[in-house]
């Protein structure tokens, strides 16, 4: 028998290249199992193609290692189709890899099947050779060969399967393990070469017209090698373009639930908005109805919010908003929801185990907005109003439920506010009138229903007309004339009285300046500032617009603002009465007595009159208290040099008491009724043909 020698250079390669397939095989593995759809297919075609080459090269490699004392040579279509069985092998083996479940009688078959095909591979590619006598193999090193290559491909496959994940460390473990399995591809292959048996007189007939070895090894060595590393860079490649598009993806998801957050969730303070709170009230409603038991819905809506805003700015009470929501939700449970559904108004979702229970959560709520809230160094104090609707019983779904809680809010309002109130069916219809009323108000303005009623003063001693106050009137298209008592708070409330209040304004400047073409140039007209006209930021320049409009002496206008007003931010108040007063328009605190007052602001404020309340002239004859306050008023404003101006004189003993008292102006029902311009001068030109008896004179 022929002994043949091995070159040590090219096993030392067959082992590389064996390693190398092993690590290209499982890094594909890898690739594989985080491939979807078609991608699968052709990871699996390439890594068989990748895979059979690495395994078929290492075999020839191996092959062409062996010297023996004779040519050799390979049959061409014998070795083609000894390649054709590796790479078979190798994709039935990344397929079952693939699986999603590897048990173990699975293993087993699977371990025989690619045993055997790299068996196959091996011995028809030592068939290639054609050699004459036949090649002669050891039984024993024959099937232990074959033993080899069957535990060889059962340990490939539990390792792939197991490594195709990218955990942690994978890489090192790949690597590791490719070693291992390169060590048992080469083992099986060499043990399988030992088997062979040549007769001394035998030759290779392939080595005629065979593939010959000289430079084949090369050939072979450089086109496997380049094969796997492709295979090895794509795979690299294609890992790290998986792992910036995870990348991507998880920002995307990032991305995805930031928006999503910000569309259900109030941007100030954090927490859910109407879109999020109907969401969850819908699912509260389903929860009751397939569960049981109840929940209330609670409209809170701060009072004294606004002048707040107005007086330190929005970002005062952006920081007041914020700690409002915080102070709330920190006595929140785990199932209750609360929201903010816009400017200052909030809503509580809460569980019940009875309805009787909203009671104490809303008196809860109440107390807890009522304790002073620290902001940026001010103390702030603003109360709530509550209005709470139950479900079951007032809606049948989380709009109705919403609307039903803010017409019980109005309600708590109406009743004074820092309070709550239940909803009950009639304040459904008083909302809906004050929401049509709204909508009429808004138009009111372009369709030209406001007009402005006069009621005249007089001089308290001659009896003479001294000029008029401008009182507000709406001509409803269903309800007739309308007193600003109907309809100024909730004008006040929209905003709407700042558009109302210009027109107020101008419309009286505009009488003012046709009395004043007819002689009369020794009148005022008196205007009234709501609240939040006079905290306006561009009420200066209203009232010299107004005035150069119409081409009307300063002092011809007297602006009528409450003592309340004044004193609610004495300094604020301070410096538009001074603006006002520079401009030469007279100033009169209105209402005088009913509000809080300091005397120290007072003597300060640029006011050139005081209007003393009716409610203190209604019973001068009855009340002695109320008669003193007057004269205490009187002789106030007489020690600070004002004018002393009394309305609602009804009787003739008022106008005795008030005149003999020293009272500068007069008005009252008992000398005129609030007209439109027309009805008013006919009035005054009656007062003027017939003077005041001479007994109210002194």
């Amino acid at each position: 028998m022929l002994i043949g020698s091995y070159s040590p250079a090219l096993i030392a390669i067959s082992l590389c290249v064996a390693i190398l397939a092993s690590y290209t095989a499982l890094d594909l593995t890898g690739r594989i199992a985080t491939a979807r759809g078609s991608a699968i297919y052709l990871w699996i075609a390439g890594g068989a193609l990748a895979m059979g080459v690495g395994v078929w090269s290492m075999h020839f490699i191996g092959m062409l290692a062996l010297r023996l004392p004779f040519a050799l040579g390979f049959d061409v279509g014998i070795t083609a189709l000894s390649l054709l069985i590796a790479v078979l092998s190798s994709g039935f083996a990344l397929w079952l890899v693939s699986q999603p479940r590897l048990p173990a009688w699975q293993l087993a078959f699977g371990a025989l099947i690619m045993g055997a095909g790299i068996a196959s591979m091996h011995y028809t590619g030592m068939a290639a050779m054609r050699m004459t006598p036949g090649i002669d193999y050891d039984p024993t090193l024959f099937g232990a060969s074959l033993l080899i290559a069957v535990i060889a491909s059962g340990a490939a496959l539990w390792i792939a399967f197991n490594l195709r994940r990218n955990t942690p460390y994978v890489r090192l473990a790949r690597g590791g393990a490719a070693m291992v399995m390169g060590v048992a591809i080469v083992g099986m292959h060499y043990t399988g070469m030992a088997a062979a048996r040549f007769a001394d007189d035998s030759f290779c007939g392939a080595a005629l017209n065979g593939l010959s070895g000289r430079g084949l090894d090369n050939l072979v060595l450089v086109t496997s090698l380049a094969v796997l590393i492709i295979a090895l860079l794509t795979s690299l490649l294609d890992a790290r373009l998986q792992a910036r598009t995870a990348v991507l993806a998880h920002s995307l998801t990032l991305a995805n639930q930031e928006l999503t957050h910000l569309a259900l969730h109030d941007m100030l303070t954090g927490l859910p908005n109407r879109t999020l709170l109907a969401d969850r009230i819908a699912q509260a409603m389903q929860a009751v109805r397939e569960q049981g038991g109840c929940f209330a819905l609670m409209f809170i809506d701060l009072d004294g919010f606004k002048p707040v805003n107005d007086a330190f700015g929005h970002h005062l009470g952006d920081l007041l908003l914020r700690e409002v929501g915080q102070r709330l939700r920190e006595d929140l449970r785990s199932q209750d929801t609360l929201a903010r559904i816009g400017g200052d108004e909030f809503v509580l979702l809460v569980q019940l185990m009875q309805p009787a229970d909203a009671l104490g959560l809303a008196e809860r709520q109440v107390v807890l907005i009522n304790r002073a809230f620290q902001v940026a160094e001010h103390d702030l104090k603003i109360s709530a109003s509550v209005g709470i609707a139950l479900f079951p019983g007032n809606g049948n779904s989380p709009q109705e439920l919403l609307m039903n809680a803010d017409a019980a809010m109005y309600h708590a309002k109406g009743l004074g506010k820092n309070g709550y109130s239940f909803f009950e069916a009639s304040m459904n219809t008083n909302a809906r009138k004050q929401l049509q009323l709204l909508q009429d108000l808004r138009n009111a303005l372009e369709l030209e229903q406001f007009q402005l009623y006069y009621q005249p003063k007089f001089d308290a001693v001659s009896g003479m007309p001294v000029g008029a106050e401008a009182l507000l009137r709406w001509e409803h298209p269903q309800q007739g004339l309308l007193l600003p008592a109907s309809f100024i708070e909730l004008a006040e409330k929209t905003g709407l009285i700042i558009p109302i209040g210009e027109w107020v304004l101008n419309e009286a400047c505009r009488q003012m300046r046709t009395w004043y073409a007819q002689g009369y140039e020794d009148w005022r007209i008196a205007v009234n500032l709501s609240a939040l006209q006079f905290g306006h930021a561009g009420l200066v320049k209203s009232v010299a617009a107004a005035l150069a409009r119409h081409q009307l002496p300063v002092n011809s206008l007297t602006l009528e603002i409450t003592e309340t007003t004044a004193m609610s931010d004495a300094d604020a108040s301070m410096t538009v009465l001074q603006q006002l007063s520079q401009m030469g328009v007279d100033l009169s605190i209105d209402d005088f007595g009913t509000g809080y007052s300091s005397l120290m602001y007072l003597k300060r404020l640029p006011a050139n009159e005081l209007k003393i309340d009716r409610g203190f002239v209604r019973d001068l004859e009855h009340d002695s208290d109320d008669a003193a306050i007057v004269s205490a008023i009187v002789a106030l404003g007489q020690a600070l040099g004002l004018r002393i101006v009394a309305e609602g004189v009804e009787t003739d003993a008022q106008q005795h008491f008030l005149t003999r008292l020293g009272c500068n102006a007069l008005q009252g029902y008992l000398l005129g009724h609030p007209l439109p311009a027309a009805g008013f001068m006919a009035d005054i030109q009656r007062a003027q043909a017939f003077v005041m008896p001479d007994k109210y004179r002194a």
